[in-house]
């Protein structure tokens, strides 16, 4: 297994390139979005409207981070259980989604959307809330407000340590022989 230093955007090639297994740290800007507010993007998308932010290249984090502490810019920020999203995930690939991170296995109608658009599920570790939000440098949120903890957030992060779970050729480390 290999250690990678990554940037968003992801590039299809640099996704494809990735292996089930390679620890990898993604640095650069990274959108959190739970369920509530997948549902709203896809929402959007299916009225012809603009998503808040742009998707192609994109990374989204599956967190409801805590509230930030006076001179932090988030909370604890771990990761929640991804299949809640799997309805909504293949339409963001189709979208240009490159990147997951969560927590739990994905179902085959998103394993099959990563293979065919070329995107990645990354596994960040839960119990690390605290250490993960170390690694995230400004949060801000840019949609859906009203949703509190689930607002979608841009955040820009520095190393955040995550571990390819899934890569674009479908090799899950759910599934390892």
């Amino acid at each position: 297994m290999s250690e990678i230093e990554i940037e968003t955007p992801l590039t299809e090639k640099q996704v494809r390139d990735l292996k089930a297994g390679d620890k990898v740290l993604l640095s650069g800007i990274v959108y959190t979005a739970r369920d509530a507010a997948h549902a709203r993007l896809i929402a959007a998308l299916e009225a012809g409207d603009e998503l808040p932010m742009e998707i192609e290249g994109q990374v989204i984090y599956y967190v409801g981070p805590c509230p930030a502490k006076p001179g932090k810019p988030i909370g604890s920020a771990g990761p929640t259980t991804s299949y809640r999203m799997d309805s909504f995930a293949p339409t963001l690939i189709e979208e240009g989604l490159r990147g997951m991170i969560g927590k739990g296995d994905r179902n085959q109608k998103v394993i099959d959307s990563m293979k065919e658009e070329g995107a990645v599920y990354f596994g960040a570790i839960g119990g690390t809330a605290a250490l993960i939000a170390q690694r995230i440098k400004e949060a801000e949120v840019i949609a859906y407000d009203d949703l509190g903890t689930e607002a979608v957030r841009k955040l820009r992060v520095e190393d955040l340590p995550v571990i390819v779970v899934i890569d674009s050729e479908g090799n899950s480390l759910y599934k390892r022989d």
